[in-house]
């Protein structure tokens, strides 16, 4: 698979571009269309989770990320 780019927009949904899947929780994939670029709602008011429909706009969803480094994972028990 190709590389993919997701992009956390501002006051906005996570944007995924490139060569991906969309799964559930039981492993079942949505059916993208032929779509290599998808926004998934991060405000949690979409009527089309986890796709984004614009409610973010709608509802004043606030939320500005800038990219920083995560600390290394915690270690796991023994």
């Amino acid at each position: 698979m190709a590389e993919s780019k997701v992009t956390v927009r501002n006051n906005g949904p996570l944007r995924i571009e490139g060569e991906f899947s969309i799964c559930d929780q039981d492993g079942g994939t949505f059916g993208l269309a032929g779509r290599t670029v998808i926004s998934l709602c991060r405000c949690g008011n979409s009527e089309n989770k986890p796709f984004c429909d614009g409610s973010h706009n709608r509802v004043g969803f606030k939320s500005e990320t800038k990219a920083r480094e995560l600390p290394p994972p915690a270690p796991k028990p023994a």
